[in-house]
């Protein structure tokens, strides 16, 4: 392995040349190359950027720019393993320590980082704490920290892992080493925790945009959410990756099994599952094409796939930042991708509900409750989906962003305050204790068995909401729910009881506006729409050939090696080779991703393709 590659021999390179010859890249995008000059010059820092946006090259390029190893802190061995493999790729001299080697793998890693032969160590947070840890490092040749998702160590954000805390202990034992601290998700609150509990005061915060210009959110009223989820699946993303949230273990089970019987690859994941399935079926997502997976959060975080097409929530996730960090998995590659979410009235009831029976105190209680309060409003706005997720983080964004549910299809508004005074009215008039059917059975004044026996059929709200269907009603009651006016007893059997300030409103001296019930959405024109960018990114039909040859071989390749087929080229970087089509090397190197050392080991192989390809047309 040459020095040139590695930048083992040559001290204080350049990063745009480190850039360029191990990564293939022309130039750094947005702050890259400022952060790592602050870095190089030995400054603490603080990393905020989306997904997909290069925050690993951050501490990558320091790290190949000077003698010595970067100290890389990772929250799971899986992870770990993936950085490796796609470092080793690159010809980095990258290695791992974590518990599921054997003693004499990690003596054999110990050993090659006291000799200065490492350029990356990947550890997790709980290495800090064994015996010795710190003593070795301090004869080692650590030149940076990196503490990758750096948000976990915030007790109010959404992944906290106490073990996290520990990471402080390593600037307490080499404070002349700089850190960097990378998250692609925290609010202020949290990014001022992470701030204070990694002494980070004195080191500077690098904001990018969290905006994921590629990433369509669309969010749907539930309705028959098994079938809304095929129907975005064989609609847009037919032999796509992609994954599927659920709230519990048994649903992510069902939903998988039942995508399985209707022609969908689907696998589960959740922490109840054996270890080794959990890794088995985490191996086959991240190294087969056009797998599901259908997850509780154990699943994801660090997920470095891609190509993943699409981001799917069958439940109500419990913040914005856990939103926005699970979409983030979705078109990591820059080319088109969906995020969709199906909710209903039961979501906020099952939330609240987990809420109530979590064990944090009153302060702790009281952010979670803002920050559902924040997804609540998210998922029942009337505007731009994209310009309420920047905002939350920050960011304005002047122009609606036109891939959207709301900028696509503009929601109507109308004065629901006389249909809320009236829910209202009736939840209250019928003891605050009946659920959501039984009260919309009042209004419109159905005569069936249980209204009658109860008496209800002589309250005053009796049949005074027949204008409007049992959809349209649901959909009331389910925004005065978001809006915190309707309370959602999850253990009580869904019954419903006033919340909030409701009085102004049955005043009648506070509006509520609402948005009309959507009709049913075509589906065809996204679809079309989807495809054409695809067919733009390759070009034309042949192009579109090259590329699926360029993915049979690829494929090949990471079976032989046992590695993702992502770690050896992106889709786009193949896209790139399928349109341009390259004769020679000096053509190919010219290609975004294409390093030195891909071209050594595959370039010949990718001309070859070319080649026969055209000769065959």
């Amino acid at each position: 392995m040459s020095s040139s590659l590695t930048g083992t021999v040559l001290a204080d390179r350049n990063p745009l040349d480190v850039l360029k010859q191990t990564f293939g890249y022309d130039a750094f995008r947005g702050q890259q190359q400022e952060i790592i000059a602050h870095v190089l010059a030995g400054g603490d820092a603080l990393v905020l950027m989306p997904t997909g946006g290069g925050k690993s090259l951050c501490y990558q390029v320091p790290a190949l720019c000077k003698d010595g190893t970067a100290l890389v802190i990772s929250p799971l061995i899986a992870l770990m393993q993936d950085q490796v493999m796609a470092m080793r790729q690159l010809g980095v001299r990258a290695e791992a320590l974590n518990s599921a080697m054997t003693f004499a793998e990690q003596r054999a890693v110990e050993r090659r980082l006291l000799a200065g032969e490492l350029d990356l160590l990947y550890v997790a947070p709980e290495r800090i704490n064994a015996a010795g840890f710190l003593d070795m490092l301090d004869r080692a040749p650590i030149r940076l920290f990196a503490i990758d998702e750096a948000h976990c160590v915030s007790q109010w954000g959404h992944d906290f892992r106490p073990d996290y805390l520990e990471v402080a202990r390593l600037h307490e034992a080499m404070p002349h080493v700089p850190r960097l601290a990378l998250t692609a998700t925290a609010d202020k609150p949290t990014r001022k925790e992470i701030v204070e509990r990694l002494d980070l005061g004195s080191g500077r915060v690098f904001v990018s945009g969290f905006d994921r210009p590629n990433i369509r959110y669309l969010i749907q009223v539930k309705n028959n959410p098994r079938r809304q989820l095929l129907s975005l699946i064989e609609g847009k993303h037919k032999g796509d990756a992609g994954i599927v949230y659920c709230l519990s273990r048994r649903r992510t089970e069902e939903i998988a099994a039942w995508l399985n019987e209707q022609g969908v690859q689907a696998l589960p994941y959740h922490a109840g599952l054996p270890a080794e399935a959990r890794a088995h079926n985490q191996r086959r997502f991240l190294q087969e094409e056009g797998l599901v997976v259908v997850a509780t959060i154990a699943f994801g975080m660090g997920i470095d796939k891609p190509n993943v097409r699409f981001v799917a929530h069958l439940d109500l996730p419990k913040s914005i930042e856990a939103y926005y960090q699970e979409t983030g998995r979705a078109g990591r590659d820059g080319l088109p991708a969906t995020a969709w979410l199906a909710h209903g009235m039961e979501d906020i009831g099952k939330m609240q509900m987990l809420l109530a029976r979590s064990e944090g105190n009153e302060r702790q209680k009281r952010l979670e409750r803002q920050k559902l309060d924040a997804m609540l409003g998210y998922i029942e706005s009337t505007g731009c989906r994209r310009k309420i997720l920047l905002s939350y983080f920050g960011e304005e964004r002047a122009e609606d962003c036109g891939n959207c549910d709301n900028c696509l299809q503009p929601p109507k508004v109308f004065d629901g305050t006389e249909p809320a005074r009236l829910v209202l009215s009736a939840i209250y008039r019928t003891g605050q204790r009946f659920g959501a059917g039984h009260v919309i059975d009042v209004l419109r004044g159905q005569d069936n068995e249980r209204v009658m026996r109860l008496g209800h059929d002589r309250l005053q709200v009796y049949g005074m909401g027949r204008d409007r269907s049992l959809r349209e009603w649901r959909a009331i009651l389910r925004q005065l729910a978001a809006m915190g006016l309707v309370h959602v007893d999850m253990e009580g059997h869904g019954g419903l009881s006033l919340a909030g300030d409701v009085r102004p409103v049955l005043k009648g001296e506070r509006r509520v506006e609402l948005r009309e019930l959507p009709k049913e959405r075509a589906e065809r024109g996204r679809v079309a729409e989807r495809k054409r960018s695809t067919d733009e990114m390759l070009g034309d039909p042949f192009a579109r050939a090259v590329f699926e040859r360029l993915r049979e071989r690829r494929l090949e390749l990471a079976r032989e090696q046992g590695v993702p087929p992502y770690v050896i080229f992106h889709d786009a970087t193949l896209a790139a080779i399928a349109e341009r089509r390259p004769t020679d090397l000096a053509e190919l190197s010219l290609i975004s991703g294409m390093g030195a050392t891909k071209i050594e080991r595959y370039g010949a192989e990718v001309i070859a393709i070319i080649e026969a390809m055209n000769e065959a047309a």
